[in-house]
């Protein structure tokens, strides 16, 4: 297989944080993109890099998983360099530091962009025009550049000043409403966002097509990707039936939007163990009904079509469950699919990494330890390609881990002018006092 990658040549310089840039960003690296990291030693962006700078063993028990894991609930003196949040996206990237609100490091942040080929960001709306980076601007200094801003809810209209993280994108677009159990409120919803990641995903696809089109004709673009706009097209079915029929939707749980009866996951024995189960068609409901053994409940002929059994789908639920209830989770899901219905086990973090089918495509990488984590097997890309090996070349960029490389090799800065910026404090190996006492 050769060692060329799909985007190998093509720099981006990133100015992302959180989720739904910095996933963007990252699927160009994993084809091959150098992405460089654009990080501020006086600047703290918040779920960037953790929870906190100054997080410690006690708080990560409080907080969800995602902002708290750290290896052996252990931040560290350094939690920005394995915090969950930070790791997820940062795989095949480079960091390097300066505060490119000054001169002198607006400066070198000019000189990178002189040499990129991309310019992305999702921060709050105007945050690169304060910054005397302008589309204009960066015009000037990389006349086909293809520029990627990610605002929370577009350049224009009344939602334009707002700020926010996936939940707020989430509730605009009508997520918080829609996702969770059936007549559950939104503030019971877990803490998990879509939109961050289809964000992310829409993105790429975007900067993809946008390279495409300046290969075959010398242009850059400028791509606005609202977040908002790319979280609403998730639920197409309620805000058109909205929209034609005036219909109200409200969660459903684990119930199907295509009428699939039933269509949701049933207790197993033991402590929380669930199977899901969808009878797609008539003839997998009548499969799901000889292997219950032809209980006498089921014989009801109205529930030979999907719109009789949705007359009565809290009944067939309860039926199931009581049926699946006192059943080996293993064992039942192999017996279904074998008898020809959809099904399948539900399950956590831990088991979903040991699944048996995911390890088979190789779907993690052990990488060495480092200062901050211990040896750790990570997720690899998901793209596979037959002629590239697109894959996890190195792990997580710690912060400012590429100071010597970016400086010296990408922008070719002197000896002296480097001694420069490190006496005036943009080549650093750590966030200043200021960021993590003020935290």
């Amino acid at each position: 297989m050769s060692s060329y990658l799909p985007l190998e040549g093509i720099r981006i310089c990133d100015f992302t944080a959180v989720w739904a840039g910095q996933s963007a960003t990252m699927y160009l690296a994993d084809l091959g993109a150098e992405c460089i990291k654009v990080e501020n030693p006086y600047i703290w962006n918040p779920m960037t890099r953790a929870a906190s700078p100054r997080i410690d063993a006690t708080t990560c028990r409080f907080i969800p998983a995602w902002m708290g894991g750290h290896p052996e609930s252990d931040p560290g003196p350094r939690p920005w360099n394995n915090a969950p949040a930070f790791i997820h996206v940062m795989r095949n990237k480079k960091s390097f530091t300066v505060d490119s609100r000054r001169p002198e490091g607006l400066e070198v942040v000019k000189s990178l962009i002189r040499i990129s080929d991309v310019v992305a960001e999702n921060l709050a709306l105007g945050t690169l025009d304060k910054l005397q980076l302008s589309d204009d601007e960066i015009r000037k200094i990389r006349p086909d550049a293809v520029i990627l801003h990610q605002p929370g809810f577009g350049t224009t209209g009344d939602y334009i000043e707002g700020r926010g993280y996936g939940s707020h994108i989430d509730g605009v677009a009508g997520g918080t409403i829609l996702r969770g159990y059936r007549d559950s409120a939104p503030l019971t919803n877990t803490q998990i966002f879509a939109s961050d990641f289809v964000a992310g995903t829409h993105a790429a696809v975007a900067l993809l097509a946008a390279l495409r089109h300046r290969r075959r004709t010398g242009e850059g673009q400028v791509i606005e990707m609202a977040q908002f706009e790319t979280a609403a097209q998730m639920f197409p079915q309620a805000a058109l039936d909205a929209a034609w029929n005036g219909s109200e939707h409200g969660t459903l749980g684990n119930r199907s939007i295509e009428g699939f009866v039933p269509n949701s996951v049933f207790p197993c024995s033991g402590d929380n163990v669930w199977v899901a189960i969808s009878c797609r068609t008539d003839a997998e409901w009548e499969a799901l009904v000889r292997y219950m053994g032809n209980p006498a409940w089921a014989k009801d002929d109205a529930l030979a079509t999907a719109a009789g059994r949705a007359q009565q789908e809290d009944r067939i639920e309860a039926e199931v469950a009581a049926f699946t209830s006192s059943r080996d989770q293993e064992s039942l899901f192999h017996e279904l699919q074998a008898a020809g219905v959809t099904a399948g086990p539900v399950l956590n973090a831990g088991q979903a990494a040991e699944d048996p089918h995911l390890v088979q495509t190789n779907a993690w990488k052990r990488l060495p330890a480092t200062d901050d984590y211990p040896e750790t097997e990570f997720p690899i890309p998901p793209m596979h390609f037959s002629q590239s090996d697109v894959g996890l070349r190195t792990p997580p960029a710690l912060f400012a881990e590429h100071n010597d490389y970016v400086y010296r090799e990408v922008l070719g800065l002197s000896e002296e002018e480097i001694a420069a910026m490190a006496a005036a404090g943009h080549i650093r190996d750590t966030y200043d006092d200021t960021v993590i006492q003020s935290a």
